[in-house]
């Protein structure tokens, strides 16, 4: 009773805390008269227009398809990439300084030669989100599998586990959780290159949507925007939370056991 007690009171908490900053938002720009902070009832009247349905066959979905596609690229180039360099020490040495020189390179910077080499379609703005999430994947996937413990390797040895069976049952499972944690940085990163390619070059997503309606003062649908973009992301993380719960749930188990 006591630990569903807790759980109550931390909901609760979670959900007081957004509700009052909302609240004085409400209330502190309820009398503001200045155009650039509209009142929260009028951005609020104005997402209602906007985002319900009348723009989310033109911004809304063309916006999510780019930045799934571009993060299932980075799993998909990651992840594997990420265990063969994590298994081999001289592949490691001797691409770590290429992997260091890309992935110190700013992101928006490049968006130049995507261009380029690309154009200003869907294949730039995919090519750019999966270039910069593949990076908190990656590495994130090296020190996973350079940290499986040695006992549990040389253990698979000894019962003839070898191969693709290796890399299932043993080193994959004890490197997911550095897996997944690089995946939700990555995630977090594909959002925001999403939006800062859709403003470069575009004709249509929630990036797009925000740059135009800030060049035609049009401020309460661009504060609508930037609503809907802080919800995606929240409820994509929210989502991805779920899926690590559930994924990982042998490994929350394991731990809790070793700590009591």
């Amino acid at each position: 009773m006591t630990a569903m007690w807790r759980r109550v009171r931390l909901i609760l908490l979670e959900l007081a805390v957004p509700a009052a900053v909302v609240v004085a938002w409400w209330v502190w720009s309820a009398n503001a008269d200045n155009f650039y902070f509209p009142p929260l009832a009028e951005i609020l009247r104005t997402f209602a227009d906007t985002w319900v349905f009348e723009r989310v066959g033109t911004d809304v979905v063309p916006s999510l398809a780019r930045l799934g596609a571009g993060f299932a690229i980075a799993v998909a180039v990651s992840i594997p990439l990420g265990t063969a360099l994590g298994l081999s020490t001289g592949a490691r040495r001797v691409t770590e300084p290429i992997v260091e020189f890309v992935r110190a390179i700013p992101p928006p910077a490049l968006l130049p030669f995507a261009i380029l080499v690309l154009g200003v379609g869907d294949a730039m703005k995919v090519f750019v989100i999966a270039l910069v999430g593949l990076w908190p994947i990656l590495l994130n996937t090296i020190d996973g599998v350079r940290g499986v413990d040695h006992t549990m390797l040389e253990t698979a040895r000894v019962y003839g586990v070898r191969g693709p069976e290796r890399l299932r049952r043993v080193i994959w499972p004890a490197a997911l959780p550095q897996i997944f944690a690089g995946m939700r940085t990555s995630l977090s990163l594909a959002l925001i290159l999403m939006v800062i390619s859709e403003m470069v070059a575009s004709t249509s997503g929630i990036g797009y949507f925000i740059l135009q309606s800030e060049r035609s003062f049009d401020i309460p649908e661009m504060w609508s925007g930037i609503v809907l973009l802080g919800l995606l992301g929240y409820l994509l993380n929210a989502a991805f939370a779920l899926v690590e719960r559930r994924v990982l749930r042998w490994h929350r188990g394991a731990r809790a056991s070793a700590l009591q």
